[in-house]
């Protein structure tokens, strides 16, 4: 009913939104003598901030058409090398011909970058997978509105997740690297730590989990301790809706991205409401360049999209609640989950001194669980001063946390206790990228 009644005020909002956007283009049309008068000033920025806040926020653009290396501009370009009805895996491919300009002549290694689902796209790695483009081929599984899946497409949950993080590590050649950004570090180190049993071809060659919730015992945040203190059965009777009609997935049961917008600005209300007073005066006082950037901000922030069901339930279940993966007792299609037998996957931890989201420690649990590993392929970094969002993105990222896992990646690529004989390739082109088995949808 909820996921209806937000649809319904959406549409019952239109008329006053063309209102406000018809206001808006008449105060700042350059034909309007007074649109550069107080009252114009006034008038179109109350309109802007109105069809801003009730506009829909879709999926935004990479708007990575270029990065620059070495000083020299590398153009690149987005490309799907595999896909399901969940996920993309995304190519940022860089330009062969501008790389060499750049002085990029060997083969760089590969990086899955693994986005979180937990309400925001991937675009919100933006800044991360610029850092890593300078040193790296970039991949990142970019997941799919869940209110956009078909029921027919069956279901997804968390053990699909570490299925995809696998089946994407399978694409990408032999012995690439993951980085976890968030959510996704326990998926991954399952999927890392079955594919090292195995022993597999594609299994990483290190691992980089950045501020994630491995451990969500150690230092609980606010987030933590709602997920802790509430009744599973409460999170499936209050957090759960039926997607309505017109969306292809009507009738999906899902946690809706709005919900989870509204957790996420509840957590510093204040702070947002303080933002926009202050993109109000930017737009009164003609200060077009900070305004911009608050539009650039909170066209990302807004933008959220849908889990299903059972995904957002399976993760409270095994991540938040009863701790499954760090107490030894995560199943995967029968099989325990048991990073012990990691031997030959470098392991590096990166967490924020003041992240409100995952606590100091949560992510470092990760060096515990592998027992396996020797203290040469492990390391661990507390950035200061940062809290969750600046583990992976702003200039802290660029200047002191990317660097230390660029070298970290590097150190892996050389270690013979990584490699052991090393692969005469290190990965295959995109373009010979092998064909996996198609997904079989559970219904």
């Amino acid at each position: 009913m909820l996921y209806s009644m937000y649809e319904a005020g959406y549409y019952a909002a239109s008329p006053l939104r063309w209102a406000a956007l018809a206001t808006r283009d008449f105060w700042s049309s350059a034909a309007n003598p007074a649109a550069q008068t107080d009252l114009g000033r006034r008038l179109f920025a109350t309109s802007d901030l109105f069809a801003n806040l009730t506009r829909r926020y879709g999926k935004p653009e990479w708007k990575l058409d270029s990065v620059e290396i070495n000083g020299k501009p590398v153009r690149v370009r987005p490309t799907t090398v595999w896909s399901t009805p969940w996920c993309k895996l995304t190519h940022f491919a860089r330009d062969t011909s501008d790389l060499r300009r750049a002085g990029k002549t060997a083969l760089e290694p590969a990086v899955l970058i693994a986005a979180p689902l937990s309400g925001h796209y991937a675009t919100l790695l933006r800044g991360t997978v610029e850092g890593f483009l300078q040193d790296h081929e970039v991949f990142i599984t970019e997941w799919t509105n869940a209110r956009d899946v078909p029921i027919v497409e069956g279901r997804f949950d968390f053990h699909d997740y570490i299925d995809h993080i696998r089946d994407c590590l399978r694409q990408m050649g032999p012995r690439p690297h993951v980085v976890a950004v968030c959510q996704p570090g326990p998926p991954v180190l399952a999927a890392a730590a079955l594919m090292a049993e195995d022993k597999e071809e594609s299994r990483p060659a290190s691992m980089t989990f950045m501020g994630s919730p491995i451990d969500a015992r150690l230092s609980p945040t606010v987030t933590n301790k709602l997920a802790e203190d509430r009744p599973f059965a409460w999170f499936e009777t209050n957090m759960i809706y039926n997607v309505p009609p017109p969306y292809l997935g009507t009738g999906r049961r899902v946690y809706p991205g709005f919900v989870q917008l509204a957790s996420f600005m509840s957590m510093n209300l204040d702070k947002h409401k303080e933002a926009h007073m202050r993109y109000l005066s930017q737009l009164m006082a003609g200060d077009g360049d900070e305004a911009d950037k608050h539009l650039e901000f909170y066209d990302e922030y807004l933008s959220v999209l849908d889990l299903t069901e059972e995904f957002y339930l399976q993760t409270i279940d095994v991540v938040f609640q009863r701790y499954l993966l760090p107490k030894g007792e995560l199943y995967h299609e029968e099989r325990r989950v048991r990073p012990e037998r990691i031997t030959d996957i470098g392991l590096m931890t990166v967490e924020g001194e003041n992240d409100d989201i995952s606590g100091i420690g949560q992510t470092q649990a990760a060096h515990f669980l592998c027992l396996s590993l020797p203290p040469e392929l492990k390391e661990d970094y507390i950035q200061p001063h940062v809290g969750h969002y600046g583990v992976f993105n702003g200039k802290r990222f660029r200047e002191e946390i990317y660097p230390r896992v660029r070298e970290f990646i590097q150190k892996m690529e050389q270690s013979p206790m990584v490699h052991g004989v090393r692969p005469k390739a290190k990965s295959r082109p995109v373009a010979e990228v092998v064909p996996i088995r198609p997904r079989v949808a559970k219904v």
